[in-house]
């Protein structure tokens, strides 16, 4: 369950992250599944409660946001605390537009 809850999160603030970055191209499932498992890696700790490092950071930026929003369900968006969410993903320099909806959930 805690493995569910991490993973959630550290998709959630990729896919907030990456609203702002420009769609040049169709991303391939296989980008996508890379991205998010490097998403996961780096940035774990955020589930404890660390703030998000570096690399993590880096990982926030870089995501492509339809690689996380269809993964964000309503049950998983239940899970997760939006506003903190959102805090730490603009703390590593991502811009989240107001009420920006990402799968099931719409960030404040």
């Amino acid at each position: 369950m805690m493995m569910k809850i991490s993973s959630v999160v550290l998709v959630v603030m990729v896919a907030l992250l990456v609203v702002t970055a420009p769609m040049v191209k169709a991303v391939t499932t296989n980008q996508c599944k890379n991205e998010r498992t490097q998403l996961v890696n780096e940035c774990r700790p955020v589930i404890f409660g660390q703030d998000p490092s570096n690399n993590c950071c880096q990982r926030v930026r870089v995501i492509h946001v339809e690689c996380i929003c269809p993964y964000l369900t309503p049950k998983f968006a239940n899970l997760i605390n939006l506003a903190r969410t959102a805090k730490q993903i603009r703390s590593c320099g991502r811009n989240i537009p107001h009420n920006f909806k990402c799968g099931s959930a719409t960030f404040p």
